[in-house]
């Protein structure tokens, strides 16, 4: 049942942030365009994502579609980055976001490169109002840039089925993810687009844990994810959440 505080009014829609990531739609699935961070991050992201869910729903990790059978709703999907993967490791897969730019962008890239994804160009609070649920609700680097976030933990809590997973990741708010989210990524390496981020948004992960609490459900797992400049590279690493992290809540 979706929560009291979730109604048709009611959104965590902002609007500055769907017009600043449908500007640069179409640049998603250009590695070497604005969003290349995530293009270098996303094996990682796959990764630490199907070895987490295959542990949780007993899969088989010899098995090259592991998620066979598990209903998947990737909230805040872009382009597509990551709802193509699932589906190729056998999710049913529902990819959400607020832009109908990249939905197009999305749709059209799934299509072409023949891999099932049924994308919807809406919220997770319509979903949850109309009582939408999922094995696995994905969050990724979405929640830092919503309207109110008690109103989408509301949301996305409700699509989960009794049992699921939701898996969420954003930046923590901290001195160092400030010199490097927002300095270092937006300024100095120009990753990102001067004001993609605020900092006073991003989320301390015993907070983020605090909500999900809050809403049922226990914390699986919780890790860093670090950059080297060095490597030029991303890794996991449980240790240091100071920038950014990746949290695993299960629904009992």
């Amino acid at each position: 049942m979706p929560s009291e505080a979730l109604h048709a009014t009611h959104t965590t829609i902002d609007d500055a942030e769907v017009a600043r990531f449908s500007a640069i739609a179409d640049e998603w699935w250009d590695e070497r365009g604005k969003f290349a961070p995530l293009h270098k991050l996303n094996p990682i992201r796959i990764g630490y994502l199907r070895d987490q869910l295959i542990r949780h729903f007993s899969g088989s990790g010899a098995s090259a579609t592991p998620l066979n059978n598990l209903s998947l709703v990737d909230i805040g999907c872009g382009g597509g980055l990551i709802s193509e993967p699932m589906a190729r490791l056998g999710a049913t897969v529902t990819g959400v976001d607020a832009s109908p730019t990249n939905i197009s962008v999305a749709s059209l890239h799934a299509k072409n490169a023949g891999v099932n994804v049924a994308y919807r160009a809406t919220t997770a609070e319509q979903l949850a109002i109309e009582g939408k649920q999922f094995d696995v609700v994905l969050a990724l680097e979405i929640i830092e840039h919503v309207s109110d976030v008690n109103l989408f933990y509301d949301a996305i809590s409700a699509l989960v089925k009794p049992g699921g997973v939701l898996i969420l990741s954003t930046l923590n708010r901290t001195a160092k993810s400030y010199a490097l989210g927002i300095i270092g990524a937006e300024h100095v390496l120009r990753w990102l687009p001067k004001g993609t981020h605020t900092w006073s948004k991003f989320i301390k992960p015993s907070e983020m844990a605090s909500a999900m609490r809050a809403r049922g459900f226990q914390v699986a797992d919780i890790t860093g994810i670090t950059f080297s400049p060095l490597t030029w590279s991303f890794a996991l690493n449980a240790k240091d959440l100071d920038v950014n992290y990746l949290m695993v809540a299960t629904k009992a």
